[in-house]
């Protein structure tokens, strides 16, 4: 079964986002969400508790679940989220080095015809997003 893919429409009806899931050692099933203005402990309870009701109805096997906030160093996943933090500051890892560098930091402007465009040391810098390889919010900057 597809969890990530089962997990997307249950998760959109209850108003959050599937950021990423991770299946860790010992039966560890932790789950990142996310919704407009952040999310609250109160969110994880919710989304936790209805998400252990359907587990056990629909037989998928885990031993804990972890649902958590992203964080403010939230990963950028799908395409969609390049639109969505445009202006926001964000550090890329680099699948192939661009002028030697496999890590690039700046503010994102955008996502166009999967390009990547943002502004590194004040100049407009496009990476084709297949080149990604890891993306983040930078908050720190």
């Amino acid at each position: 079964m597809d969890l990530p893919a089962r997990l997307e429409p249950v998760l959109t009806e209850l108003g959050y986002e599937l950021v990423t899931l991770e299946r860790a050692g010992r039966g560890l099933l932790r789950i990142f969400i996310d919704k407009p203005g952040g999310i609250t402990i109160e969110d994880c309870a919710k989304v936790s508790n209805h998400l252990s009701h359907l587990f056990a109805v629909e037989n998928i096997d885990y031993d804990r679940l972890e649902v958590s906030s992203p964080g403010i160093d939230r990963p950028l996943v799908r395409p969609q989220d390049y639109v969505r933090f445009a202006g926001e500051q964000v550090m890329l890892k680099l699948r192939v080095p661009m002028d030697n560098r496999r890590r690039l930091g700046g503010q994102l402007v955008g996502l166009e015809e999967n390009v990547v465009k943002l502004i590194v040391d004040g100049t407009e810098v496009s990476v084709d997003l297949r080149n990604v390889d890891a993306a983040r919010l930078n908050p720190k900057v």
